[in-house]
């Protein structure tokens, strides 16, 4: 058989269909589907099981055949009802965003241009710019800042991690790691995990970063703080970089980011925010005072998947210092060399700033949400959330059998079912089984936490969609499920 024979027998790509008629429908039948869950996502349950039928169907060999499009579109299609449940507006567990509707638009229009991202000369290289020059404005950050659409918080905290650890050694820890740098940071004991991991994960280890106290509000102790760091230098350690917290995940504080920019400027110290889902509270004047001292950090990193609803997967990392960032990231092997005013143009390339050469188009989903909505619209959003946790606070405190557990302070509200003559570990056994009926009841999806030690039920309100009643349809509930248990 020859190569023309070949071609013959595919007119069209291997892998394109062969009925684009059929094809279209097939499209259009996911995408009404799509479209109906969104409109219908207020109702019914917040989470529901994956039935055992269904998993089964995901256990199935290795595919050798093609499946009839027909039959594939009906497999999707079953497999829509049994997400996660974060886009119903109980959906009370952990920070997950909501979901925008027009995101769909964005997505359709990246998967049929499906470009990456890491480089070269293509309109995808120039969305990415805009969004980062808007979070440039947004977060009041220079011109000569850089950054990068990332996967999420997680990814933007190791690039941040990397480039501090650069700059504070020089750059030498690029080709001769770190020796013998007793490096050291620092962070509240109330910091998100993904700060510990990036330590491992560039080379530090976990016990370099110190876990400093907190106030009684949740956030870091500056005065602790100071004492750390002149304890880590009198015994020989390097201290080099300090990460603040703009909403923990137990209660939602937000760290006096002002004094630490201050603390890291006396010190010398690369000032991190964590703002994964706080610093988009920006968008909100009446919430955006509490993140004073935002704009003075050396790197940034936060999500636009969570308060800014933007749909799965975005986050994004600032760094102050453009140049800095890319020297500790630029390392261009010959193929991918670039200059003219062709394809291999477009400088600087996204790969110079970041681990990944390929990346998708997430920066679209991202331009479009901001163009379809706007900082003020998401905003009131958020600063409606705000006032949903406070008003279940308050509904907390004036109810017998509940117990607030810690300050409401933004968006999360912790607190427990509480009985006389019941002991710490029986109130913990029942508030654990109250979530957990709760959330097979598809009535509510709360977490958990502890707080001081007490096991807490845990309510973050990260959802556009809920509503005042929807919270008090959460303490009622609890309250029925409470004396069934009971």
């Amino acid at each position: 058989m020859t190569d023309t024979d070949l071609d013959q027998q595919s007119p069209l790509g291997d892998l394109d269909p062969q009925d684009w008629a059929a094809y279209s429908r097939a499209v259009n039948r996911v995408l009404d589907a799509a479209i109906e869950k969104f409109q219908s996502v207020s109702d019914g349950r917040v989470w529901t099981p994956v039935p055992d039928a269904l998993q089964a169907t995901l256990q199935s060999p290795l595919p050798t055949d093609s499946l009839d499009l027909k039959a594939l579109t009906q497999q999707i299609l079953d497999l829509m009802p049994y997400g996660v449940g974060n886009t119903h507006p109980r959906f009370f567990g952990w920070v997950h965003g909501a979901g925008t509707p027009g995101n769909l638009l964005a997505e359709i229009a990246a998967s049929a241009m499906n470009a990456n991202c890491g480089g070269r000369d293509h309109v995808g290289i120039h969305v990415e710019r805009q969004v980062i020059d808007w979070c440039r404005t947004l977060f009041d950050f220079p011109k000569t800042a850089s950054g990068l659409v990332v996967s999420g918080t997680s990814m933007a905290t190791i690039i941040a991690t990397k480039t501090a650890r650069d700059v504070a050694l020089d750059f030498a820890s690029r080709k001769h790691g770190v020796r013998e740098a007793r490096l050291v940071g620092y962070t509240s004991d109330q910091a998100h995990a993904c700060l510990a991991r990036a330590f491992d994960m560039v080379g530090l280890g976990t016990d370099a970063l110190r876990k400093i106290a907190c106030d009684p509000e949740g956030r870091m102790d500056p005065e602790a703080l100071r004492r750390q760091i002149a304890k880590d230098r009198a015994s020989g350690g390097h201290p080099f970089f300090l990460a603040g917290t703009a909403g923990t995940v137990n209660t939602g504080a937000i760290d006096d980011l002002a004094a630490l920019a201050e603390i890291a400027r006396d010190e010398a110290l690369w000032f991190h925010v964590d703002g994964a889902f706080g610093a988009c509270a920006i968008t909100s004047p009446d919430i955006a005072p509490k993140l004073d001292g935002i704009s003075q950090a050396d790197s940034l990193a936060f999500d636009f998947h969570k308060w800014m609803h933007v749909n799965y997967d975005a986050g994004c990392v600032l760094i102050r210092d453009g140049q800095a960032h890319r020297k500790a990231f630029a390392n261009r092997p010959d193929y991918l060399a670039a200059g003219g005013t062709a394809l291999a143009g477009g400088e600087p390339w996204p790969v110079d700033y970041g681990p990944e050469l390929s990346r998708g188009f997430r920066a679209l989903k991202v331009w479009a949400h901001l163009k379809e909505h706007g900082t003020e619209t998401i905003g009131r959003a958020i600063a409606r959330n705000c006032a949903q946790a406070a008003h279940l606070g308050r509904l907390v405190d004036a109810h017998p059998a509940f117990e607030r557990l810690a300050p409401v302070g933004l968006n999360i509200c912790c607190f427990r079912y509480t009985a006389p003559g019941l002991s710490e570990q029986e109130l913990e056994a029942l508030n654990s089984q109250l979530i957990e009926q709760i959330q097979l009841s598809g009535i509510a999806a709360p977490s958990s936490t502890r707080i001081d030690g007490r096991f807490a039920i845990r309510v973050n309100i990260t959802n556009h969609r809920t509503k005042f009643e929807d919270v008090e349809i959460l303490l009622e509930a609890l309250e029925r499920l409470r004396a069934d248990l009971v």
